[in-house]
């Protein structure tokens, strides 16, 4: 057994250049990720959640934009999104009591492009959080 211990070379591994290769690797496939979801339209997502990550309240914006203006932020941490677009107002106040929280002032407002009916406003809306016991208002289609 002994003629057999010094037959063949050990291997020689480069540690340094071994590390140097996987930390190569690992940024091309982070760029990779974070271009593909920038291509993708995630790019807004990605920003988003590097921004808000030191904050646990969404910051509030001065102007609703469409959909924020149908949203309801419910609950604590985390907060439960619910767009209220395009619902009827009677499914609208049997979620209100599955929420526990009340039905405000119903205001009917004509706009040639909304069913009749249906909800197209909510007061507090995204970005502002409803919680148990709060009052919700809603606008209505008039039609």
């Amino acid at each position: 057994m002994n003629r057999f211990a010094h037959s063949a070379d050990a291997p020689d591994f480069d540690a340094p250049q071994i590390v140097r290769s996987a930390r190569r690797r690992r940024t091309a496939g982070i760029a990779a990720v974070a271009t593909a979801l920038i291509l993708a339209g995630g790019g807004t997502a990605l920003a988003t959640s590097v921004a808000s990550s030191g904050s646990s309240t969404p910051a509030a914006t001065s102007e609703a934009t469409g959909s924020d203006a149908t949203t309801m932020l419910y609950g604590e941490n985390p907060t439960i999104p619910i767009d209220f677009a395009g619902w009827r107002l009677d499914d609208a106040k049997t979620y209100l009591d599955k929420t526990q929280t009340k039905l405000g002032t119903v205001t009917r407002k004509a706009t040639g492009t909304c069913k009749p009916g249906s909800v197209i406003g909510v007061s507090p809306h995204a970005p502002a959080i409803v919680h148990n016991g709060d009052t919700v208002s809603f606008v209505v289609c008039a039609g």
